[in-house]
């Protein structure tokens, strides 16, 4: 699983606050420490910028000046796209395209220009769509747009959007049946979501346990990599293979149904997660407490 590391994002105030004072070390210090972690690239979120689309470049430059892990390059601007990547050492991941007409005439030219790998979501112009066919729909018409470009599917990277589970269950559960079409419908491609959008609106404490029991849910359906939280040990640790028999008890809870009187402490925890995910049990801020 290749892991994106996602901390720094303008929605921090560090990050944020850095961005706009053009305060480099607290930014360096962000990349410094999550490649320590072990992520495989570092997302760099600026958003739209559409009043300093120079920010981007000069952000690259600086976390290059630290660290030579590949970029994910994360805004919805063409502008400050096009001068990040002409600034780029490494190969970087452009993150990311859609279905919508704009982003497909201004964006997805990009990775061609470059020579580079391009993430491209569900979304299009109607809006994300809700059911895993409708997402299988849209993205074959987008990849099939990527195609005639001259984009092949191995420079292109499914984003399926991941929802909030405390808003949309059964868009949680949606996804998990959209990947395991992905494969058939467009043979080749990787795959990449923003992880920590799982569980927004959760409680902090119970972020960690959504996103870990979810990541390790999708790989079992064949996700090649995800936008994750650097600094969740235990979720690096199961995507290194570190924890067996957590991901065992995920994968058993997810083939049947278990006792879960049998099961104690970290185990539990889990196989009641795997449930909500799934949508066998209803999402509640009190899960594990039932």
């Amino acid at each position: 699983m290749i892991i994106i590391g996602e901390n720094i994002h303008m929605l921090s105030k560090v990050v944020s606050d850095a961005l706009q004072g053009r305060q480099k070390e607290p930014l360096q210090e962000l990349a410094i420490r999550q490649k320590e972690a072990g992520v495989d690239y570092l997302d760099l979120n600026v958003g739209p910028v559409r009043k300093d689309p120079e920010i981007l470049p000069w952000l690259v430059e600086i976390i290059q000046e630290v660290v030579d892990l590949p970029l994910s390059l994360d805004t919805m601007n063409p502008k400050a796209m096009d001068m990040s990547l002409g600034v780029c050492k490494n190969k970087a991941l452009i993150n990311s395209a859609s279905g919508k007409q704009e982003s497909k005439e201004e964006m997805m030219p990009l990775a061609l220009k470059y020579n580079v790998e391009i993430v491209v979501s569900v979304l299009t112009d109607a809006g994300i769509p809700s059911d895993a066919t409708s997402r299988a729909e849209a993205i074959m018409e987008t990849v099939a747009y990527a195609n005639e470009l001259g984009i092949p599917n191995e420079n292109i990277w499914v984003d399926p959007i991941m929802m909030p589970i405390a808003a949309d269950q059964k868009g949680v559960v949606e996804c998990l049946e959209f990947m395991k079409m992905l494969e058939d419908i467009c043979p080749g491609a990787k795959s990449t979501l923003g992880l920590s959008n799982l569980s927004n609106g959760a409680p902090a404490h119970l972020r960690g346990i959504l996103n870990r029991t979810e990541l390790v849910m999708l790989e079992r359906y064949g996700q090649y990599s995800a936008i994750a939280d650097s600094f969740d040990e235990e979720l690096i640790k199961l995507m290194r293979g570190e924890l067996p028999n957590i991901k065992e008890i995920i994968y058993k809870t997810m083939d049947e149904e278990i006792n879960l009187s049998s099961l104690s402490g970290k185990e539990l925890e889990y196989a009641k997660t795997v449930n909500v995910l799934m949508g066998r049990s209803l999402y509640s801020h009190a899960w594990l407490e039932v």
